[in-house]
């Protein structure tokens, strides 16, 4: 009996060690992961010149890169994401980048590197988008960017790279945008796998080969002068003249028939499915497709309704499901080439965070612009229209939507040529893909829409609560327009309220969403303004800093307001508290007040005086 009494002491402590030493080795292999990671993180940093400092958060003594400024990691402290576009970097890439095994999105676009492609970028098997355009990268692309079966975003473009297209390429089926344009390749571009879906826009300004032309179809025995005096072919020609003829006759009075019916009533064209026009990688669909897709554009299928048109869900032939957005203006006349020229526009304008265009039509009386579907919908829906099953957004997606929704509109505004000013950001035009990231629609479509005007607008664009002051009055947009209903739209995220509200009025509340929010930090009630849905869970620091950037961003005069790249660099903790101080002394200085603090929110200065209610809304 004391002897079995013993052997279970001496079990339980051997499995009791056993399980200390596992939990030890765990803890010292995520260190040593971490390390290797920030080992990797470092060496690339050693390998550039940092004129502004963007990496000074990189500290080699810190165990974990999670913490860095521009480094976005998982749950197990595996870094996923390196973010440094724009950021005035030279220097070269190193080779153990390819260390980081989990990475995602790998962004170096805009900045002076040289040097080669690293072949090791290969070993990045989980990277789904490479951006290394506008620097000034040579040598060859590497074939082993062929084995990364992740890929969908590939863009080299505005380089110096040289050599030939990898075939390799073509077999990454996932491979959803390219841009190899503007580089010094040469030789055959290669037509196979997943290189069909794009056109020659992908490859140009390079040496290369032009695209093999398909073949004529051949000709019919009857028509070839093979047959030398034999009268069969005039004969037959003769008959099949005829024929045409006959059938001709009828049709030609159907089309015209139908021409005279009332413009609901839908038909298609032969320019519709006219092969030579490209518009980059678009695809161009059959009215009848669309009609199809949707239901003959059923209301049942309706998503939603807004100055644009109507949106209407489809489902494409091999199952695809589609937003089919249906632009409510009538054709003018001369419209079309300019249309095609904004449609071409919005298509260039791809990024993670922004909507991307997939196709579109155009016919005498309907334009549409197809989009892929987005299952979560839209962030103004799930913060106030999600059925009771669904759970509310929480913070940290919340957090992710600001900064993604942020990412989005600072590549309109400084990574697109020409330049696209949003002109009606809200969260309804904010959507949400699978994983709750923030994707931004509608861009481009009031510039296509005032396709017969200047940029100076015969109709202020956009939506009660979200125009900003100078919008309004004057009728010029600009890109702080953006960023005065970006910074509104900041707000809604945090009250899950709307921008403009009549039932704010039984509390004898302001209607704008703004006004509201600026009149309960003056009475000193931050928890109020939060959203209820959060229960509670959300970080009061994090919080009082969004805050803080929607006001700097709602700013009365556009001048003062931040450009998005900056509320981008602000929202990743890079710069804010001194761009807030500085607020803060201005605020003082115009207004000669002092302000009042409270234990928690000391940072809180109202600003509501110098800003018109009445200019915060305006007609749509």
């Amino acid at each position: 009996m004391e002897m079995t009494e013993r052997r279970r002491r001496l079990i339980s402590v051997v499995s009791g060690s056993a399980l200390m030493w596992l939990i030890l080795l765990f803890g010292l292999f995520r260190k040593v992961y971490a390390n290797s990671e920030g080992d990797a993180l470092n060496a690339l940093k050693t390998n550039l010149v940092d004129p502004n400092n963007v990496l000074q958060s990189w500290d080699a003594t810190l165990v974990n890169p999670c913490t860095w400024f521009h480094v976005s990691c998982n749950n197990d402290n595996s870094v996923t994401r390196v973010d440094l576009g724009n950021a005035n970097l030279t220097g070269t890439l190193v080779p153990q980048l390819g260390q980081l095994t989990n990475l995602q999105y790998l962004e170096l676009y805009s900045n002076n590197i040289s040097g080669k492609i690293p072949e090791e970028l290969g070993n990045l098997t989980n990277l789904v988008s490479l951006d290394l355009y506008l620097n000034k990268l040579d040598g060859v692309i590497p074939t082993t960017l062929g084995k990364l079966s992740k890929l969908r975003f590939l863009r080299l473009n505005n380089n110096s790279l040289t050599g030939t297209i990898p075939r390799s390429l073509t077999g990454v089926e996932s491979l959803q945008v390219l841009d190899l344009s503007n580089n010094k390749l040469f030789g055959d571009i290669p037509v196979n796998g997943s290189f069909t879906l794009f056109t020659p826009i992908s490859f140009q300004n390079n040496k290369l080969n032009p695209l093999p032309v398909s073949p004529p179809p051949p000709i019919s025995p009857a028509a070839s002068g093979s047959s030398g005096g034999s009268t069969t072919g005039p004969i037959a020609g003769g008959v099949a003249a005829g024929a045409a003829l006959l059938f001709a006759v009828p049709a030609i009075a159907l089309a015209w028939y139908r021409r005279r019916k009332p413009q609901d009533h839908f038909f298609d064209v032969p320019a519709e499915e006219d092969p030579e026009v490209h518009l980059g990688q678009l695809k161009r669909f059959s009215l009848r497709e669309l009609q199809v897709a949707t239901d003959n554009f059923s209301n049942r299928h309706i998503l939603g309704r807004g100055g644009f048109g109507k949106v209407y869900k489809g489902r494409l032939a091999d199952g695809t499901l589609v937003a089919v957005k249906r632009l409510k203006e009538e054709r003018t006349q001369g419209g079309e080439l300019q249309f095609q020229t904004e449609v071409e526009m919005i298509s260039m304008a791809v990024h993670r965070n922004l909507l991307r265009l997939r196709g579109f039509c155009m016919t005498p009386t309907e334009r549409l612009l197809v989009y892929p579907y987005m299952a979560n919908g839209s962030v103004a829906s799930c913060l106030r229209d999600r059925p009771e099953s669904q759970s509310p957004l929480d913070w940290d997606i919340r957090k992710r939507i600001s900064l993604g929704s942020a990412r989005g509109l600072a590549y309109l505004h400084d990574h697109c040529e020409p330049r696209i000013i949003h002109r009606d950001v809200k969260a309804a035009n904010i959507l949400l893909d699978e994983e709750f990231e923030a994707v931004v629609g509608d861009f481009g479509l009031a510039k296509l829409m005032d396709y017969k005007d200047t940029h100076v607008t015969t109709a202020v664009r956009g939506t009660i609560g979200h125009i900003a002051p100078e919008y309004l009055s004057t009728g010029k947009s600009s890109e702080k327009t953006d960023v005065f209903g970006y910074g509104v739209m900041l707000l809604e995220l945090i009250t899950g309220q709307r921008a403009f509200d009549l039932a704010r009025l039984a509390n004898d509340d302001d209607v704008m969403l703004l006004d509201w929010v600026k009149g309960l930090l003056k009475d000193r009630k931050l928890e109020t303004l939060v959203d209820a849905d959060l229960q509670g869970n959300y970080v009061d620091e994090e919080v009082e800093q969004l805050i803080q950037v929607a006001l700097l961003c709602t700013q009365g005069t556009a001048g003062e307001r931040p450009k998005m790249s900056e509320v981008v660099r602000m929202l990743e903790g890079d710069g804010l508290a001194e761009r807030w101080e500085e607020w803060q002394k201005e605020e003082m200085f115009r207004q000669d007040f002092h302000p009042s603090y409270h234990p928690n929110t000391n940072w809180i200065v109202d600003s509501t005086s110098h800003i018109p209610p009445d200019e915060l809304s305006g007609p749509r």
